[in-house]
């Protein structure tokens, strides 16, 4: 009999000491309760928790956690109906304040983070709860975490998943939308015209200036040729007169003839020219021709060149045709 009975309070030993081992994870937090009433909190590892007179309250998850919030219809201050869901990043850190000053800890902050989402994005018009998604972030963010602090949490990070404006909302924003991008490429195209047409007017102007310069410079240079030419034909004439007033009369002759040569060979360029008439006049100023020949022997100093032969007695009234000289049209009277 003793030794069953020491049997069994042996085994009822280990029992007990078994059901005091707690062992806690790392990353939890355990309340321990002393008939009902919080004493303490469980740290990670070993814990000796007696039973029948302690026991663990609460398990209380000490790592960030993530909630969602579900998609709900939010009116926005212009009157817009927008599905709108999102996530709330918080972490624990009061294990005592998350298990016993709130009931229900992921309930009531799904119910604040709501109600919050709900004021914020009342409060703003369509188009700033579309393109300020960071101010909602930033005043969920201040609002919620003032709310929690005292349940021992921290909210890290609130942030706005999705927002979903109706239909025909998003069928006039896109057409907007295109109606801008329209709007930018008229200007584009605009831009690209105005900056052709100055580059164009830019090119013409470069242009006129060059071409003025040009005509500026032929000017200048056909002005100091007719110069030169009217140097070289009073040289000519001064020249002559010198000769003239020196008694040398053959001088005007060989301009004379020089002239008449020009004009003859003028009228044998003609195309349509095939015989050539002269007044009567006319053919008495080859006789002048012999003035040639005359100032070529005192240039030369060679013997005089043979006469000119006598006009034909043919010739009523004395018109006589003159003489065939070399490179020299016929010319019938």
């Amino acid at each position: 009999m003793l030794t069953t009975f020491m049997t069994a309070i042996a085994v009822l030993a280990l029992l007990f000491v078994m059901m005091s081992i707690k062992i806690v994870h790392q990353g939890f937090r355990y309340t321990i309760e002393h008939f009902g009433r919080f004493v303490r909190v469980a740290q990670p590892g070993f814990n000796f928790v007696p039973p029948f007179f302690y026991r663990v309250g609460r398990k209380i998850n000490m790592m960030e956690q993530v909630l969602d919030i579900p998609g709900q219809e939010i009116i926005t201050k212009d009157n817009a109906m927008v599905a709108v869901d999102g996530v709330v990043f918080f972490q624990v850190l009061d294990a005592a304040k998350a298990a016993y000053e709130v009931s229900d800890l992921y309930s009531a902050l799904m119910a604040l983070s709501t109600t919050n989402l709900r004021t914020v994005m009342g409060s703003m018009d369509l188009d700033e709860t579309l393109s300020k998604r960071d101010e909602i972030n930033a005043r969920l963010l201040v609002v919620v975490d003032q709310a929690t602090e005292a349940w021992g949490v921290k909210i890290t990070r609130v942030e706005v998943k999705d927002i979903r404006p109706p239909q025909d909302i998003s069928n006039a924003m896109a057409r907007q939308m295109k109606a801008e991008r329209e709007k930018r490429a008229n200007i584009l195209d605009a831009e690209g015209f105005r900056q052709a047409a100055i580059l164009k007017a830019e090119g013409d102007k470069q242009s006129r200036i060059l071409e003025a310069e040009g005509r500026k410079e032929a000017t200048f240079r056909d002005a100091e040729a007719r110069e030169r030419e009217a140097m070289a034909e009073a040289e000519a004439t001064r020249v002559v007169s010198d000769a003239i007033a020196g008694g040398n009369a053959q001088a005007i002759n060989y301009f004379i003839a020089q002239k008449y040569v020009e004009a003859v060979a003028e009228f044998a360029r003609s195309p349509n020219a095939k015989t050539i008439l002269f007044p009567v006049e006319a053919t008495q100023l080859i006789g002048s021709l012999g003035g040639i020949g005359e100032i070529a022997k005192q240039a030369l100093g060679g013997d005089s060149p043979p006469k000119a032969p006598a006009p034909n007695k043919g010739t009523s009234a004395g018109r006589g045709a003159p003489p065939a000289l070399p490179g020299v049209p016929r010319v019938e009277g």
